[in-house]
């Protein structure tokens, strides 16, 4: 039985959502694309019409997975400050995993913790901004601000 599905998101474009109960600890699936470097990614995305989504999930090898390239359902992760799930990188791999119990019906979400490689500009903060809502938002999707 499948686990999640992605549709509409009240929180922002498409999401995932748990088909049945997740279990706190379950690896609920693995984020896949073309493994590529980020100055290959970076170039990719450069030539794109549609810049509102970037599907780049960095390694710690220093490599990036390019979701938009080859990828599944787990491009469509939205971010959360207080996610209910998280990724796990095993080599070149990257699984998403649940922290809590997810209902059926919830989204998943991962905090994205972005990192820039310099102090970012007003502007450049409000292209990421955060948008769930919650109390405890940090207004940003950014790691560290």
């Amino acid at each position: 039985m499948k686990r999640v599905s992605v549709r509409r998101s009240p929180n922002h474009g498409k999401g995932v959502f748990a088909l049945r109960p997740l279990s706190r600890g379950e690896r609920v699936f693995e984020y896949r694309g073309l493994v590529t470097t980020w100055r290959e990614a970076s170039r990719h995305y450069v030539r794109r019409d549609d810049e509102s989504h970037t599907f780049l999930f960095g390694l710690s090898d220093g490599r990036v997975i390019d979701g938009g390239r080859g990828g599944n359902g787990a491009r469509w992760l939205n971010h959360a400050c207080s996610a209910n799930c998280e990724a796990a990188q095993e080599g070149g791999r990257v699984y998403i995993e649940a922290i809590r119990n997810i209902a059926p019906g919830e989204e998943l979400f991962i905090d994205y913790a972005l990192e820039v490689p310099s102090k970012p500009s007003r502007k450049s903060l409000s292209e990421y901004a955060c948008r769930c809502g919650i109390r405890c938002c940090r207004r940003t999707m950014l790691g560290h601000v």
